[in-house]
């Protein structure tokens, strides 16, 4: 079973920056598509950026686009989610998953039922 811990969050003031790390307990970076999620109390888990399991393509939603870049080391063992012009409204837990491809190595949407990994998250506060 593949473990992934993500790392990196904190208490910023907004305009800020932060940067996210996931380590895979196995090497995952080539074979999986990996994604950040987040949830807000009271609110549903959002799928914010996607990294194609080819590398080739990253998807973001609509509210972190343009801010937010995900990318991974030389070395493809660490994903990492760049924040940047972090707002109040980017608070809560980010989370790090993975899943395998579909045919053609095409990634599931950025659905939370979509992904089988995930690890514990790390919490992000950005203050006004």
């Amino acid at each position: 079973q593949v473990h992934v811990v993500e790392s990196g969050g904190g208490s910023v003031q907004a305009g800020q920056s932060l940067n996210l790390s996931c380590v895979a307990s196995e090497y995952i970076y080539t074979t999986h598509c990996m994604a950040w999620f987040r949830q807000a109390p009271g609110k549903e888990r959002e799928g914010v950026a996607l990294r194609g399991a080819s590398e080739r393509t990253s998807t973001y939603s609509d509210s972190v686009k343009g801010r937010f870049t995900v990318w991974q080391n030389n070395a493809k063992t660490t994903m990492y989610l760049f924040m940047n012009s972090l707002k109040p409204e980017d608070s809560g837990m980010y989370y790090c998953v993975a899943n395998l491809p579909r045919r053609g190595r095409v990634c599931p949407p950025l659905s939370p039922s979509e992904y089988s990994v995930w690890g514990q998250g790390t919490q992000v506060t950005v203050s006004a």
